[in-house]
């Protein structure tokens, strides 16, 4: 009893970091800062200075921003081997103007810094690519070049790419009903919705993805897949797949959009259903190896060894920048072409902007979502992965940049730092072209 209670007790505080009522400031990003807090550190360490899974320590503020590049110690991974030729090099060539440029955050108010913005969004490492060199490169608090990061949702749209591959391979028809592929999904939320309405977030499910709410089914699926620890009393399904199917229809497919990330464990499934073998493999043959990665990834499984294909992937920000660089240049990096170009294409074209303007977001006017990416519509044609707590890939074809972001923000949703991001970005770009 004592133990569900404490593990409530970490989701509430989880909630209420990312709500307006009732919460006390979190601490400043110099406070938070995990080494001048000390977490993990010693021999012994201390009680006050431990993080661990049990009690949900490991998701709740502060302690975040240490266990964002520690994940595997505390669940069960599964690696993305790298391959066995060399990395590809990224050619550098610093640009120290970076720090002073300025921009105002939407919304209005002081203007800021580009330095300033970083700790501003808890920012854990940053680096700007432009033309294919690094320009830009910042390592803060535990984080380092060799070190993977939780990505988060950044993941969907490694998941959405290969879906969009197997497609073009003619493996997979994503017009076809997801039950066709996954017939075990029959009489359940994903009952006559099409694979493509998974890719663009618009079926329709009984399921709420809001941080703010302990109950929200979000945490249910997150203690399925063992993501955070269940209460003692926990009964539920012990597996992602298992929890797909308990989910219950609400509304109708293909009338809204709505960010679903059980959309995306049923991609995970489809794919592992048409190769034979867990999509992490297809990840590491057909884009990490071809990338030239300087790191072996992974990605969180759950108790069947079903890679959390939602959010799961951890990965550096060095290769996380060769695949932003990959997408820019229309699927081809290391000299072949990884992606088909018509992919690229495709994504960049975007979803329905109507369906998606349902949702409300009021820091992302205009956008659409397609295949798991974000698209922003505007003149710079830019799109991104975009994940909890500040994780991104920010590709500007225009500019002919790409600016990756491992983050460890106390409140959850992109809308808490969008304004101090998304104009920083567009600053930085227009800064480039000048160059």
């Amino acid at each position: 009893m004592r133990r569900s209670l404490t593990i409530l007790a970490s989701l509430i505080a989880i909630a209420l970091s990312s709500s307006a009522f009732g919460q006390t400031a979190p601490l400043s990003p110099e406070a938070s800062d995990p080494l001048v807090i000390g977490w993990m550190q010693g021999s012994p360490v201390p009680d006050d200075r431990k993080i661990e899974f049990a009690d949900g320590g490991h998701y709740t503020f502060p302690k975040t921003r240490w266990s964002f590049s520690h994940l595997r110690e505390f669940a069960p991974t599964r690696n993305i081997w790298r391959g066995a030729d060399r990395p590809t090099k990224l050619r550098t060539r610093l640009d120290s103007d970076i720090d002073d440029v300025m921009f105002t955050p939407l919304g209005g108010g002081d203007p800021m810094s580009w330095a300033e913005s970083l700790a501003v969004n808890y920012t854990d490492s940053i680096l700007v690519l432009h033309k294919g060199r690094v320009v830009y490169e910042r390592y803060l608090g535990v984080a380092a070049p060799e070190k993977p990061h939780i990505s988060f949702s950044v993941t969907k749209s490694y998941f959405g790419t290969m879906a969009a591959m197997l497609a073009h391979d003619g493996k997979l028809d994503t017009s076809k009903n997801i039950t066709e592929y996954l017939p075990e999904l029959a009489g359940t939320a994903f009952e006559n919705a099409t694979v493509q309405q998974a890719l663009d977030m618009t079926t329709g499910i009984a399921y709420s993805e809001d941080y703010t709410d302990p109950n929200a089914e979000v945490f249910k699926f997150a203690y399925s897949g063992g993501f955070l620890p269940a209460p003692q009393d926990y009964e539920g399904p012990q597996s992602y797949h298992d929890f797909l199917k308990t989910l219950k229809p609400e509304g109708q497919h293909g009338a809204a959009y709505s960010y679903e990330s059980v959309n995306t464990e049923v991609i995970g499934w489809i794919i592992h259903r048409i190769t034979g073998a867990p999509p992490e493999q297809m990840l590491s043959e057909r884009i990490w190896q071809k990338i030239g990665a300087e790191q072996d990834a992974y990605i969180m499984v759950d108790s069947q060894g079903t890679g959390f294909a939602a959010g799961g992937l951890n990965t550096t920000l060095r290769d996380h920048a060769r695949f932003g660089e990959m997408m820019r240049r229309g699927g081809r990096y290391n000299g072949r072409q990884i992606v088909p170009k018509a992919i690229i294409e495709d994504i960049r074209a975007g979803g329905d902007k109507d369906l998606f303007s349902q949702a409300g977001y009021k820091t992302l006017p205009n956008w659409s979502y397609r295949n798991q990416w974000w698209v922003s519509h505007n003149d710079h044609g830019a799109f991104s992965a975009r994940g909890i707590h500040g994780q991104t890939i920010y590709i500007d074809p225009k500019a002919e940049m790409v600016i990756v972001r491992f983050a460890s923000h106390p409140l959850a949703g992109n809308a808490n730092f969008d304004p101090t991001s998304l104009p920083a970005y567009r600053a930085v770009a227009e800064h480039l072209m000048d160059k």
